[in-house]
C-alpha cells in the first residue's frame, strides 16, 4: 500500500477509477514535497490533497499543545513529540474497510487479511516507464460490494466480518452513505444500523479516515489495557471498561482522540 524508497514515500490511489500515483518527500529544511502522476491535472491534485490529509501537514495543532502541555498524562509526550498525528488513511472508505478487519483480533493477523484482499482484489499502478509498478491500492467500494463474503472469509476474515464489510461497500458503492460528506454523523448513523458495525468501528472510520480528534475509539485493546494499568496501580493484567476509558479521556474534548494517540505513545 505505502512503500518507501530512498527517503521516499510512494502510494498509489484512485480519483474515481483514475490512478494517482503520488510521492512525497521531507527535504533538510523540513520542508514537506507533494508530486503526483495521474492522467489529469484533476486526478493529481485529489491524490496530493488526500496525501496531505493522510500526513496532517495542514493541521494547526497548536490551540492543543498550549492547552495539555502540562498536563499530568499527556503533557511529557506533548513536549516530545509535539509533532505527534493521529494515523491517517488517505481515503475514509480505506479506514472504514480496515477497521471492520481489525475487530476483535491482533492487528498482525489483521494486517495480513489485508493485504490478501489488496492482492487478490485491489488495483494497481503500471506506469509506461514501469515507474511505481508493483503499487496497489485497496478494491473499490464497487468491487467490494460484488465480492461474495465466501471469498473474503478465504482469506481469514470472519464470516459475520466479511458480510459487514460487503453491506458497508454496497452502501458506499451505492452512494447511500457519503463519506466525505461534512455531516459525518448522518453517515454514522446509516452505517450503524448495519449488523456488525459498532461504535469502536464508526470511530475508527472518524478518527483515522475523517480527521475527526473529537473521536475517541474506546473500545480499542490497547486503550483498554492502558486504563486498565492506570486504574489498577500498574497491574499489567487489568483491563478496563470502555466507559471507564470514555471517563478518563473525557476532559480532552475535541481532542480526545488525538490524546489516546499521545498515550499510547508514552
Amino acid at each position: 500500500m505505502l512503500r518507501r524508497r530512498a527517503g521516499i514515500l510512494e502510494r498509489l490511489l484512485h480519483h474515481g477509477e483514475e490512478p494517482v500515483l503520488v510521492r512525497v518527500a521531507q527535504t533538510a529544511s523540513d520542508r514537506v514535497l507533494f508530486g503526483a502522476r495521474a492522467r489529469t491535472r484533476a486526478a493529481a491534485a485529489h491524490g496530493i490533497e488526500r496525501m496531505r490529509f493522510a500526513l496532517g501537514v495542514d493541521e494547526d495543532l497548536r490551540p492543543f499543545l498550549r492547552l495539555f502541555a502540562g498536563d499530568p498524562l499527556i503533557g511529557r509526550s506533548l513536549r516530545r513529540r509535539p509533532w505527534l498525528r493521529a494515523g491517517r488513511r488517505p481515503e475514509p472508505f480505506e479506514a472504514l474497510a480496515w477497521a471492520i478487519c481489525e475487530q476483535l483480533i491482533e492487528y498482525e493477523r489483521a494486517a495480513a487479511i489485508e493485504r490478501r484482499v489488496v492482492a487478490a482484489l485491489g488495483r494497481r499502478w503500471i506506469g509506461d516507464d514501469g515507474a511505481g509498478s508493483g503499487l496497489r491500492d485497496l478494491p473499490s467500494a464497487a468491487v467490494l460490494a460484488g465480492t461474495a463474503p465466501a471469498l473474503l472469509q478465504s482469506f481469514d476474515l470472519a464470516g459475520g466480518r466479511a458480510m459487514a464489510l460487503v453491506r458497508v461497500a454496497r452502501e458506499v458503492a451505492r452512494g447511500r452513505v457519503d463519506l466525505h460528506d461534512p455531516d459525518h454523523e448522518r453517515g454514522w448513523r446509516r452505517l450503524r444500523a448495519i449488523p456488525g458495525i459498532g461504535s469502536w468501528t464508526v470511530e475508527m472510520l472518524a478518527l483515522h479516515g475523517q480527521g475527526r480528534h473529537d473521536q475517541l475509539p474506546a473500545g480499542d485493546v490497547g486503550l483498554l489495557k492502558l486504563v486498565g494499568r492506570l486504574l489498577g496501580g500498574g497491574d499489567p493484567y487489568a483491563r478496563a471498561e470502555e466507559w471507564q476509558v470514555r471517563e478518563l479521556f473525557a476532559p480532552y474534548g475535541e481532542w480526545s482522540g488525538l490524546a489516546a494517540a499521545h498515550m499510547l505513545a508514552l
